[in-house]
């Protein structure tokens, strides 16, 4: 008998894996593609560049305690600091703005770009966001009970320049803001405001929606922690945990998707595409909600239960894509020196939040945006492992970009033309870089549905928007990572609190439920067995 069968060999589907095994528990996951990891993997996509598929920055989980838990360092993962951690290139018009772990060096290049008052502002900003980011990541590592989050959040109070410090309601009133209002209230240059507007869009909603001030806040953690680079890929992340769970005792079977998920009396059976069966005490779910559904539906759940909850479910028109470019040079952006070290950050390419403002337009209106806001990473300037000597890769995030465009068009027809304008978007930044491309692939957000299972392309699973977070996520009868009517089942992955990017929270969140109902099971045996 297999204690947990895990659905979905993504990075919190391998973290839940890697603590039940790592408890004792006889553990097996399920995956459908060929590949572990799903959006954080590593490929050879030309020849001798290794290329991540999904995510290439991780901002969050080392933020988290499940790197130093599993031991992951024992199991070859290694992380490079990104110092600077991110840059707004420079105009004919400003200076460019660089941000590094260290506060002081980065208030001066703020300072040189924006002025005084807005680098001193910015040091207030981050003593003030890096307390509380430091309650929300406290806030994710555990399920969103009220109990919960207020534990992570009692005593934080706003200590606001020149108002002191604020009341409950106020703190609350400031985390439920937008992100725009936010950057209106602490800053004056727009310059700073679009880099730090574009670096907070990065979990999907525009900032000028309410409850985005937390994404915009959470930059103040990169001080602290700046953002990791996996030596050797996004993916490297993955092959840690498949081998710290293959060490005790744990099993990932590929090429294996589920197709149903059925309650046997006290267990689970999960049936899978590849004819195999698996019965299980427990089941955790790490792939997307909509496909958990549908397998509970397949295997006899309510259908009309499953049919209410998919209706309530957000998952958006898609947020972007990304274009993977191998070739004989690095980006040169203008007003940054070829040795400031910057493509070891997120280049933050906008110029204005009126840009940001207009490419989502363009996209609620299922068109491609007139001009797209880019992020650009070229690890391969800190990690000779990706790509062959004298060559370089640079992998451009672009937003927003719609699942379903207008007019009946088709992403396979207009997969090149958005490619064109996301590489000529990089150009106006780093004039001439075009010419050196000698490979490109295109990940449209119909490409990402149908390699990662990011239904309608969304990377974050379902939209971050305030709506479908914390006690929301991904419904609210569902938020305890729980589905009613089916115990023994335990939710993880992007669909269910804290949300995407690589965190691996929601994994470590769902293995804890798993261990606490089985140490429950064990406890009423043994009162049943010995009085």
């Amino acid at each position: 008998m297999i204690d947990t069968v895990v659905i979905g060999a993504g990075h919190n589907g391998l973290v839940a894996a890697a603590y039940l095994a790592a408890a004792g528990q006889r553990v097996v996951v399920v995956e459908r593609d060929s590949i572990p990891g799903g959006a954080v993997s590593t490929v050879e996509r030309f020849p001798g560049y290794r290329v991540d598929r999904g995510s290439s920055a991780h901002l969050m989980i080392r933020h988290t305690p499940i790197l130093e838990e599993l031991s992951l360092a024992d199991h070859g993962l290694r992380y490079l600091d990104c110092d600077p951690w991110a840059f707004s290139p420079g105009s004919d018009t400003h200076e460019p703005i660089i941000f590094y772990k260290d506060l002081d060096r980065t208030c001066a290049s703020i300072e040189k770009a924006c002025g005084t008052p807005d680098a001193d502002a910015y040091r207030a900003f981050v003593a003030v966001w890096s307390e509380r980011s430091a309650a929300m990541m406290s806030a994710f590592t555990s399920s969103p009970s009220p109990l919960a989050l207020g534990k992570a959040f009692w005593g934080l109070q706003g200590r606001i320049p020149g108002k002191g410090a604020s009341s409950g309601l106020g703190l609350s009133q400031e985390f439920l803001m937008s992100g725009d209002s936010l950057l209106d209230y602490w800053f004056e240059s727009e310059q700073l405001k679009a880099a730090l507007a574009w670096f907070g869009a990065q979990s999907g909603p525009p900032m000028n929606e309410p409850g985005t001030a937390p994404m915009v806040g959470f930059a103040a953690a990169m001080h602290t922690i700046p953002p990791g680079r996996a030596i050797g890929g996004s993916g490297a992340l993955t092959t840690a945990l498949v081998s710290k769970l293959e060490a005790d005792g744990g099993e990932v079977r590929l090429s294996a998707a589920a197709t149903a998920l059925e309650k046997r009396g006290d267990d689970w059976l999960v049936r899978c595409e590849d004819g195999s069966e698996h019965r299980a005490r427990s089941v955790v779910s790490a792939c997307h909600i909509l496909t958990t559904l549908q397998l509970l539906r397949s295997g006899g759940f309510d259908s009309a239960t499953a049919d209410r909850w998919a209706a309530q479910i957000r998952v958006g028109n898609g947020i972007g894509m990304a274009v993977r470019l191998g070739g004989t040079a690095l980006p040169s952006y203008r007003g940054i020196a070829d040795d400031a070290g910057v493509h070891s950050a997120l280049g933050l390419l906008v110029t204005d939040r009126g840009q940001l403002a207009r490419a989502y337009a363009d996209a609620s209106a299922g068109d491609l945006p007139r001009r797209p806001a880019l992020v650009a990473m070229s690890y391969s300037a800190i990690d000779s492992t990706l790509t062959p000597a004298g060559h370089h890769s640079t992998s451009l995030w672009a937003q927003w970009h719609p699942y379903r465009l207008s007019g009946g068009r088709s992403w396979s027809d207009l997969a090149n033309e958005a490619a064109a304008g996301i590489v000529a978007e990089l150009d106006r930044h780093a004039p001439g870089f075009s010419e050196s491309i000698e490979h490109t692939r295109i990940q449209t957000p119909a490409d990402l549905e149908t390699e990662l299972g990011l239904t309608g392309g969304n990377i974050m699973h379902v939209e971050m928007s305030l709506d479908q977070m914390m006690i929301w996520r991904p419904h609210p009868e569902m938020a305890q990572h729980r589905v009613p009517g089916a115990p023994g089942l335990v939710l993880a992955g992007a669909s269910t609190h804290p949300g995407g990017g690589v965190c691996g929270a929601s994994g470590r969140i769902a293995a804890t439920a798993v261990l606490s109902d089985r140490r429950s099971a064990l406890s009423k045996f043994t009162r049943g067995r010995w009085g």
